[in-house]
């Protein structure tokens, strides 16, 4: 499937999460990042190649080596050459490197074991019983990868908690503004800037 955003033209095949409302939020916030930017869950790349146009460098991440291979032709294709790839769980390609900007789009669907799909596509939604199984590993982690002054841009749904993410993040000494909302017939998404309190 082709698809096109701005100026991107994109590759997807049907083993990659295809982008959607929430992949749009956070292509948008990554509009204008500067420095070197970190995308966990990249799937196609579009939200990692919308932040290469203006950052020094772009990794993504994605358990899913067909979306880190889908990412690279899609890069390749746009004639981007500041953004690379790779296969890991969260933040391990990263390794001890810090980033100005993180960028994520977590699994948040709540599921039971009725709802899983086949193959790595499952990873792409599955957020566990409650939907935060994999955003509240996210939020433990994310500050040993982040540099003084940086944000992180969070996709967060009304499935999975905001009140419990936004508190959470509070009390770790994070100040929380929600940048971008959108209402669904089942839900309401939104893309959260969190960034250490001065």
């Amino acid at each position: 499937m082709e698809i096109s955003h701005g100026s991107l033209v994109l590759h997807v095949p049907d083993s990659v999460y295809r982008p959607s409302d929430d992949s749009y939020m956070l292509a948008d916030a990554a509009e204008g990042l500067q420095g070197d930017v970190l995308e966990i869950g990249c799937g196609s790349g579009i939200v990692s190649l919308t932040a290469a146009k203006t950052a020094k460098s772009v990794l993504g991440t994605d358990v899913n080596p067909d979306a880190v291979a889908c990412a690279r032709a899609n890069a390749e294709r746009n004639g981007i050459g500041n953004a690379s790839f790779a296969e890991g769980d969260m933040f391990a390609p990263a390794g001890g490197r810090r980033f100005d900007a993180i960028l994520f789009n977590p699994p948040y669907l709540p599921t039971d074991e009725s709802e899983h799909l086949h193959g790595h596509l499952n990873r792409a939604f599955d957020g566990g019983k409650d939907g935060r199984a994999v955003v509240d590993r996210f939020l433990v982690e994310f500050g040993l990868h982040l540099k003084p002054g940086g944000r992180v841009f969070l996709i967060q749904s009304s499935l999975n908690d905001l009140d419990k993410t936004r508190s959470l993040l509070e009390a770790a000494g994070y100040a929380v503004e929600t940048v971008a909302e959108k209402p669904f017939f089942f839900e309401r998404l939104y893309v959260l800037k969190v960034q250490r309190r001065a």
